[in-house]
């Protein structure tokens, strides 16, 4: 069984944790990888198991890639490895968490599970955004932010779907978001929170003028057409929370991604559940 493992450089506190997760691997004869920049962090602290891997080569050479970190650290694993159908465990080294499916002091949970191969994989959308003329863009796990750029002026969002004109979002911006993100930076403006392998795509706005304007969910086979407006001479893209800057005007395509998150779960991890605990759902402050 081969393993890549990545990570952030953020929380030095839990380097002795994956320290034991690591050799509790190589011990049960898993061969372990890492990635490059992870590996460096990791090599420069000095962290004893680094000596005897080596740096992640291609994506698809692995059978699970292991996200120590938090959210943000997730989904920039599911980035690198989803398009090659490489399942990831998201182990939580940082805060929040959600879409992790344990903690990092939950060592040997994690070790039952992969070896024996007692967990469970779920199929998450993602979204693909296509534009004429700008290149490439990343898959999205989470969202799609369509978002104004360092002026205090609100933006228009023409939204068309399947062709079919939808309205002019005008604020802020626009989250189009997964089911898996609902509970990320949609569910901070007001969106619903989505079943994660619910077949859906939310709009929401971001700071609508409108009092109208609210959130729409319609189903994710959708072809969505977005032209974005601004007083000025750029507004910013966001994918995951990597933005980069785009011409007012443009025209993006975002289609359901022809590949899938495929997210490891540990068997006793459950959806209600984890809105309970991640969001403090039913908690009793009132004082004794």
């Amino acid at each position: 069984m081969k393993i890549t493992i990545f990570g952030n450089e953020y929380h030095h506190d839990v380097l002795p944790h994956i320290q034991h997760l690591a050799q509790e691997l190589i011990e049960h004869g898993v061969e372990l990888q890492v990635e490059e920049s992870y590996l460096s962090f990791l090599s420069r602290h000095q962290v004893p198991f680094t000596r005897n891997v080596k740096a992640m080569e291609t994506p698809d050479d692995t059978d699970v890639a292991l996200s120590l970190g938090g959210d943000g650290t997730f989904l920039r694993t599911s980035k690198v490895v989803s398009r090659h159908g490489v399942p990831i465990m998201g182990i939580n080294a940082g805060h929040l968490g959600y879409l992790t499916t344990a903690h990092i002091h939950q060592t040997q949970e994690v070790v039952d599970a992969l070896l024996s191969g007692n967990y469970r994989v779920e199929k998450r959308s993602m979204l693909q955004v296509m534009s004429n003329g700008h290149g490439g863009f990343p898959c999205a796990l989470n969202e799609v932010a369509l978002l104004r750029q360092d002026t205090s002026s609100m933006i228009e969002v023409d939204v068309l779907i399947d062709g079919i004109p939808l309205t002019t979002y005008k604020g802020d911006g626009l989250l189009v978001c997964t089911p898996t993100g609902s509970t990320a930076y949609n569910l901070s403006v007001g969106g619903p929170v989505l079943e994660p392998l619910s077949r859906c795509v939310v709009l929401s706005p971001i700071s609508p003028h409108a009092l109208t304007m609210r959130p729409v969910v319609i189903r994710d086979d959708a072809t969505l057409t977005i032209t974005t407006r601004s007083r000025t001479a750029l507004y910013q893209l966001s994918i995951d929370g990597d933005s980069v800057g785009l011409p007012s005007g443009t025209a993006l395509t975002i289609t359901r991604a022809p590949f899938e998150a495929q997210v490891v779960l540990l068997n006793d991890y459950n959806f209600a559940s984890t809105l309970r605990n991640k969001l403090m759902w039913g908690k009793d402050n009132r004082e004794e």
